[in-house]
């Protein structure tokens, strides 16, 4: 008997399995793809809300726009660094999904009082911050070591973006032009709170993955701390929106910092970080190229939408359905939704077979179909009738552009993953949004070069605008596209460099030989 009781007390003790890399990943997956339905369902409606409902003109809504976007996307700057030290990776992510739930009902409250808005977009970069580099920096340790894998996940990772943007995307501007502005906005924050719950139920899932703050209990201090400073950048937030010159100053500085600290890194790490580092800073460099392009869709690519796009679906003349402007921004997501999975088996398929491309020749051909696909919206007004364009110039244009995309901005997460190393994995996974914010705020300036006069109506004399505007921007692509291809070879060399000083500190790490 006291052998048996002694078996069983054994057998008690043993560690629980841990759950399969694709069960943990799942738990980021669904959270992940929750809270872009939050977000892309406002997205999808708040420059048309600016322009039709609070009666900004093009140059404000662009501006006010894209400063948000540059705050929101250079805020996981600081969330990833209180990830990694202060809280940890995984409580940071949750708590900054609750912030964001809180941001999307303030902006529900049926109210056209321009300070609540500002007051609401501050809270959604608050808790976009803590969010979103933390539920990246997550994906990226689930699978540390395996760049295949790695390429992949955050392949389907940009998936789960995707899936949730496409249905808030339809869905938001069929609420709104149904049931108002605010009704739309509340459906944000239900799809917050849809994921919080899931989230609830899957955590278990992550509990052998995050920073080393998540393995300590809470430090209600730090905690304490940490939701005190988000209020008072809350208030800067909101004092930032509304004055575009202290927005445009704060977006160089956050530049120059982010431009310095890279160089400090560079400077003080050994040979074989300092080579990833430095493809890194290159690719980023690409990166913040890309989303100037990605910043129309919310912009310049929906005002046109707006004026100049016949709202008609047709199939070989036959009427299917009729878009509202704001939808087309879903057709991004669902092109990428379809693409993904496609593109994910590719890269798995060509890793195994010794012949994967290195991340800068996907970047390099993800910026000819970009060039691609605002041609195509740059050609669309030669055959446009009184001043409307077919639907189909924006479902092609949007299917190259959103090709673009995955081989560009899917794969930037991925190569941080690959190239940094682990113990800067949420900084620099943050350094990495900075620079999209950056190129978000100058991406709404470029769409202020297609800003209609108030005292044009006729979409006459507002297409030829919008027409050069997206051809530059073809043109500009294919210039990128150029600079990509002539870097290989100095990316080639880093590239090798990084892995040739990794595999001599771990001779047995098995690293994708890139070709």
């Amino acid at each position: 008997m006291p052998l048996n009781t002694s078996a069983g007390s054994i057998r008690s003790s043993a560690p629980a399995p841990r759950p399969s890399q694709t069960k943990s990943f799942s738990t980021i997956f669904l959270i992940e793809m929750w809270e872009r339905f939050g977000y892309y369902g406002m997205a999808a409606l708040l420059v048309l809300f600016m322009v039709q409902k609070l009666g900004y003109d093009d140059d404000r809504a662009n501006l006010t726009w894209g400063a948000f976007t540059a705050l929101v996307y250079a805020a996981p700057a600081i969330g990833g660094w209180i990830g990694d030290k202060v809280l940890g990776a995984r409580r940071s992510m949750t708590i900054g999904a609750c912030i964001l739930g809180l941001g999307y009902l303030l902006l529900s409250i049926p109210s056209d009082n321009v300070p609540l808005l500002y007051g609401a977009l501050g809270v959604i970069v608050v808790g976009n911050g803590l969010f979103k580099s933390n539920a990246a920096n997550l994906v990226r340790r689930i699978y540390e070591g395996d760049d295949a894998k790695i390429d992949s996940a955050f392949t389907l990772y940009y998936m789960a973006v995707n899936i949730g943007s496409t249905f808030s995307m339809l869905l938001t501007p069929w609420i709104a032009a149904k049931w108002g502005w605010h009704a739309a906005f509340a459906v944000c924050c239900a799809g917050m709170v849809l994921g919080l719950l899931n989230y609830l139920l899957m955590r278990r899932t992550l509990d052998h993955v995050g920073s080393v703050p998540d393995d300590a209990p809470v430090n209600w201090g730090k905690l304490a701390a940490v939701l005190l400073v988000g209020v008072a950048l809350v208030f800067a937030v909101s004092f930032v929106l509304q004055h575009r010159e202290i927005a445009r100053a704060l977006v160089w500085v956050a530049g120059a910092v982010i431009l310095g600290i890279f160089g400090y890194l560079i400077a003080k790490s050994g040979p074989g970080e300092r080579s990833g580092l430095l493809v890194a800073l290159i690719l980023i460099v690409e990166t913040i190229l890309f989303f100037i392009f990605y910043q129309q869709m919310s912009t310049s690519l929906t005002l046109f939408a707006l004026r100049n796009v016949d709202p008609s679906q047709t199939f070989f003349g036959v009427h299917l359905f009729n878009w509202i402007p704001a939808q087309y921004q879903a057709l991004n997501p669902i092109w990428i939704f379809a693409l993904s999975p496609i593109l994910a088996w590719g890269y798995t398929r060509m890793a195994t077979r010794g012949r994967d491309l290195p991340i800068a020749a996907k970047f390099a051909i993800g910026f000819i179909v970009v060039a691609i696909g605002f041609f195509i919206f740059g050609i669309s007004g030669g055959t446009a009738v009184a001043g409307k364009v077919s639907s189909w110039y924006m479902v092609w244009g949007y299917g190259f552009y959103s090709l673009g995309e995955l081989l560009v901005s899917g794969l930037g997460l991925a190569m941080m993953a690959r190239y940094v190393p682990a113990r800067m994995g949420g900084f620099m996974m943050g350094a990495y949004f900075v620079a999209t914010g950056i190129a978000q705020f100058l991406g709404g300036l470029v769409a202020n070069y297609a800003s209609i006069p108030d005292n044009i109506t006729d979409p006459l004399q507002s297409l030829p605008i919008y027409t050069s505007l997206f051809n530059k921007l073809g043109f500009v692509a294919a210039g990128g596209a150029v600079l990509a291809i002539a870097l290989l070879p100095m990316l080639k060399k880093l590239s090798q460099s990084h892995r040739d000083n990794n595999q001599a500190i771990d001779p047995h790490l098995v690293i994708a030989e890139e070709r």
